[in-house]
């Protein structure tokens, strides 16, 4: 048997098995041209192939291509998709899943190595993708996410519903056409891919956007979320699975309703949203009510007010007819009142100042009138016995008594005067005084700190000064004798 294939130069190579010729007669090769030569024969060989395995070694570069392996339980197969036909997946790849890879086989002459180059991927079978999501759901709920104490209940009449779906298909028209029939409602749109690559990084992108709108801003905040997608395969509906919508879901701020699918489906979002609708239309049921509806039972809740205000009135009317027949005639205890007020009027009345004043100036006329006629009684009295004194009375002799008072108290005064300090001081002696306090100094241990005196002589007052200052020492005087009994004393 022959091999043959078309060299790196153009021409055609034969390669025949050993040993049909010898050694030293077989063509020579550099390494490019073998290498490219089986690489031709390779990709002649074998068309286009679908190949199943179990993904390994699952990476992205940076350019945005994706690397991997297929295996199963004897070999392994190197694999390659480019970034162009990323677009075509409809699941996120991970280590471990089964999937059918359709593609073309192909070396790499710079490693030496064969490899697939796939076209498209998919989950080899739906039990392998459930398994997957059933084991995603399993990881989340152990987390939390799921937890039904984290869910809110939407407001019942939002003001302005906030949107995350495709702009071009069915869904956002039948969201916005029930909303409109049911009550007019603002709603903002954030568009994004539902399905193939970057869809699920849209959507967590939307939900993350609208949660930090600020309160007040240009772009009003929503006060509930719709996500929302129309039904398909499961394939179709795992952007709705990837683990990136899910914590954004279930990190959003805002009260958020899933509705993905129709109502048989379900995804991973359906358990971290707030609220499951079965149905995008469904969804914008929950989200507001019917108008008429409100404005039923508005007409129905004003009639029952009104109907229980009229009642409450008409109640209070009967109790205070009732109160009012109870109660004494309003001009029996007005008029006790006024009696009482007249009274307390005229009380005031006698107690005013001038009232005051009239009775006391008719008590001081009163007693004024009766001490005149006291005075004039003692007046009286004295005149009489005045008169009876004088009729008994000898005149010579009311002189000589007249006369012998009158020396006895003309002595009395010289004997005065001549006791009389100012007498002392016309011996020769001085009064010392402080300034200005004018204390008598009797003695020179009085003076103290004083440096202002006065010396007061019999004919007048004379102020000093002490020269030093300060207090001289105190003397004590001299022992003087007993005078002689021929000697008088100064007083």
């Amino acid at each position: 048997m022959s091999l043959a294939a078309r060299g790196g130069d153009g021409g055609v190579v034969t390669v025949l098995p050993y040993p049909e010729i010898a050694a030293e007669e077989l063509p020579e090769f550099s390494v490019s041209e073998l290498a490219f030569a089986l690489k031709r024969v390779v990709e002649t060989s074998f068309g286009l192939l679908r190949v199943r395995g179990e993904l390994s070694g699952f990476k992205r570069a940076n350019s945005g291509h994706l690397y991997f392996a297929l295996k199963d339980e004897r070999a392994v197969l190197e694999c390659v998709a480019w970034r162009s036909t990323l677009p075509r997946l409809t699941f996120e790849p991970e280590d471990g899943l089964e999937v059918v890879c359709t593609g073309r086989l192909t070396t790499y002459p710079g490693r030496s190595r064969y490899q697939l180059v796939v076209e498209r991927m998919e989950p080899a079978g739906i039990g392998a993708l459930m398994a997957l999501l059933e084991e995603r759901k399993r990881r989340l709920a152990a987390e939390g996410l799921f937890d039904p104490a984290r869910k809110r209940k939407p407001p019942f009449l939002p003001e302005v519903i906030g949107v995350v779906t495709s702009p071009a298909g069915a869904v956002i028209r039948d969201i916005l056409h029930r909303i409109a029939e049911r009550c007019p409602t603002r709603v903002i749109l954030w568009p994004v891919l539902v399905q193939g690559e970057g869809a699920a990084e849209q959507i967590a992108a939307a939900i993350r956007g609208f949660s930090a709108l600020p309160e007040g801003g240009p772009i009003p905040r929503p006060d509930v979320l719709i996500v929302a997608r129309g039904g398909g395969s499961i394939e179709d509906l795992w952007a709705f699975n990837e683990e990136i919508v899910v914590r954004a879901a279930a990190a959003s701020t805002i009260p958020l309703i899933s509705a993905v699918g129709h109502e048989t489906d379900w995804t991973l979002i359906d358990f971290a949203a707030d609220v499951r609708a079965p149905t995008p239309t469904a969804a914008a049921e929950i989200a507001v009510p019917v108008r008429r509806d409100l404005e039923a039972r508005l007409a129905t809740q004003g009639a029952r007010l009104a109907s229980a205000m009229a009642r409450e009135l008409r109640t209070l009317r009967e109790r205070l007819e009732g109160l009012r027949r109870g109660l004494p005639e309003p001009r029996q205890i007005l008029g006790a009142a006024a009696q009482r007020l007249d009274d307390l009027g005229s009380r005031l009345e006698a107690c005013s100042p001038r009232a005051i004043v009239h009775r006391l100036e008719d008590r001081l006329l009163l007693r004024a009138k009766r001490l005149e006629e006291l005075v004039r009684d003692v007046l009286r009295r004295a005149r009489e016995r005045l008169a009876l004194a004088a009729r008994g009375l000898d005149p010579e002799r009311l002189r000589g008594r007249i006369r012998d008072r009158s020396e006895v108290l003309d002595r009395l005064g010289r004997h005065l005067e001549s006791l009389s300090h100012e007498r002392v001081l016309e011996r020769g002696y001085v009064i010392v005084r402080t300034r200005p306090e004018g204390r008598v100094l009797p003695r020179l241990a009085a003076l103290g700190g004083a440096s202002a005196l006065e010396l007061q002589f019999a004919d007048g007052r004379l102020p000093v000064l002490r020269a030093d200052g300060a207090a001289p020492a105190v003397r004590r005087p001299e022992r003087v004798r007993d005078p002689s009994p021929e000697q008088g004393t100064l007083l």
